[in-house]
């Protein structure tokens, strides 16, 4: 499997995202730079936390307007598994590839420290690796991960299970306790929490690492097994 990591102007978890495909995972990854819009040799793609273009306008508004991201939302429409972390979260969400939006931390405060998650639907194809309800601990790095949508919206994102991880402790805000929603034909997740910083025990969780190897075994199966 060969992972695009989409590097912008300011992003500073796209080495995380690297190695976490690449070493931990042992699948290929390459960075990507947002001027290099081809992706069509790869299998998956993954936008990394950080503060692309300054986080001028609101965070993800200018990349969302970028050239690649363009390219992003054909590959989307094709079923290539997308994962947005962070700040990749947030473009996603600019992009309209995810509905709603993010706000400023509840408490205007940037937090950076692990968080306890429960994986609210464990059939995405991100997340088949994980039990169903499963607490899992992943760190969070962010000043706007408030995730903020209408009454309606809130609505259909239950109804259509897109709801895929919420905070055990609402640490910013977040309506209904959401840390990560995917879109509804299941293949683009958005996502507050870095799982690319929690692939190794050494690093205080390995929890992160199930994301990728369920969206590897996922791919795998559909790809590989009735090639």
């Amino acid at each position: 499997m060969k992972f695009a990591v989409i590097v912008f102007p300011g992003s500073n978890c796209d080495r995380d995202m690297y190695y976490a495909a690449k070493d931990a995972l042992g699948e290929e990854a390459e960075l990507v730079w947002y001027q290099d819009a081809d992706l069509a040799e790869y299998d998956a793609i993954l936008l990394p936390g950080g503060f692309s273009y300054g986080d001028y306008l609101r965070s993800g508004a200018i990349a969302s307007t970028s050239h690649v991201v363009a390219e992003i939302k054909k590959q989307a429409k094709k079923g290539v598994p997308i994962l947005g972390v962070c700040n990749g979260f947030q473009i996603l969400l600019e992009s309209g590839l995810l509905p709603g939006a993010m706000l400023r931390n509840q408490k205007l405060k940037f937090m950076c420290h692990y968080q306890e998650l429960i994986v609210e639907n464990n059939k995405t194809m991100f997340t088949t690796a994980y039990q169903d309800k499963e607490s899992i601990s992943l760190p969070i790095a962010h000043g706007e991960g408030n995730y903020y949508c209408d009454q309606e919206t809130l609505k259909e994102l239950q109804a259509n299970n897109q709801i895929v991880f919420t905070y055990a402790d609402n640490p910013n805000g977040s309506i209904s306790d959401i840390a990560g929603i995917i879109n509804k034909e299941g293949n683009v997740l958005g996502m507050m929490p870095h799982p690319e910083r929690a692939v190794e025990d050494i690093l205080g969780s390995a929890d992160g690492l199930k994301l990728f190897q369920s969206v590897l075994n996922n791919w795998r199966e559909a790809y590989v097994t009735n090639a």
